[in-house]
């Protein structure tokens, strides 16, 4: 299998464009937090439990806020455009080793943010702390993940590669903004806590702690069925490739181990005495789990999945 070198070379050059559009509209959603209007201050109990309903504040229309969502689409695109033209160059699905795969999630959770702020307004307040480690995520991946456009291993020559690896890219992404919502959360309750004297630092600009407590539980609701059936797929595939469904490999061990974290954190939520900020931590250990999984489990230790860094 030959690869196209012109559209390769797109693909890399795209990747550069993405991180440089996601750094601009870090700043932009960094002056909204520091120059936008901010919203009406909603306490909610310092205890951690569940916060109780209140009403969404009223859509903004603060410009460094909508400058930044309009960046970030740009950018979407843009990142979209690594993923098909590295697809394109080697004829192939561009998630065959630990390059794309992390791309790819990042991109995802790039995608789901944009949805939870345009049906959300109060969610563009969060961008900065989205997008920084959306393009931290990206640069890491070009420095010390980046693989050289090619043909897949003949292990992942499968049709289960769009199934099994797909959903794994999905279930992660939605995963990393349900994260990223449960530490501002915590962040929140912090300010809140501290009253009059937290008013005027970056934390009293953010959501109120209801609503990020609503997008971090909605969002790992989306994403747990999706995970759930990666894991599925991946013990299916396995049976084919390996002739076993479950072998306890690391990269297996810890995709389940992820699972019952993030299956723990829905139980907990339905839970006295686990709501609000216990509930909270559970998630923010799933996601540590899943960048464990992603980074320590492929460079580190050694086992069947050890080939292309997928999950």
């Amino acid at each position: 299998m030959t690869v196209d070198p012109s559209l390769a070379e797109l693909s890399d050059t795209l990747f550069s464009i993405a991180v440089a559009l996601y750094s601009v509209a870090v700043v932009a959603f960094s002056a909204q937090l520091a120059f936008g209007r901010r919203p009406a201050r909603q306490l909610v109990s310092a205890g951690g439990g569940a916060p109780a309903e209140a009403p969404a504040p009223p859509a903004r229309t603060d410009r460094w806020g909508l400058a930044g969502l309009a960046v970030t689409a740009v950018g979407a695109v843009v990142h979209a455009g690594v993923l098909v033209t590295r697809g394109m160059a080697a004829d192939r699905l561009p998630w065959g080793n630990m390059y794309e795969f992390a791309t790819a999630v990042v991109l995802v959770g790039v995608v789901v943010y944009l949805l939870l702020a345009v049906r959300v307004p109060a969610v563009r307040d969060i961008g900065a702390f989205v997008l920084a480690p959306v393009v931290i995520a990206l640069v890491a991946t070009g420095l010390f993940l980046y693989t050289e456009t090619g043909p897949l291993v003949a292990a992942l020559r499968s049709s289960w590669l769009a199934v099994h690896v797909s959903t794994a890219i999905l279930g992660f992404g939605i995963f990393f903004v349900s994260g990223i919502a449960s530490v501002l959360y915590l962040l929140r309750l912090r300010s809140d806590a501290r009253g009059a004297e937290a008013e005027g630092s970056f934390l009293s600009r953010l959501p109120n702690a209801v609503t990020l407590d609503r997008v971090a539980h909605r969002t790992a609701v989306f994403g747990f069925p999706i995970w759930t059936f990666a894991v599925i797929a991946g013990a299916i595939w396995a049976e084919s490739a390996w002739g076993r469904y479950w072998g306890w490999d690391p990269k297996e061990t810890w995709a389940f181990i992820a699972w019952v974290v993030y299956a723990g954190y829905l139980h907990a939520r339905t839970t006295a005495g686990w709501r609000g900020r216990p509930a909270a931590w559970v998630n923010v250990v799933g996601l540590g789990v899943m960048v464990f999984n992603l980074l320590y489990v492929n460079m580190v230790s050694t086992g069947l999945h050890s080939y292309g860094g997928l999950d």
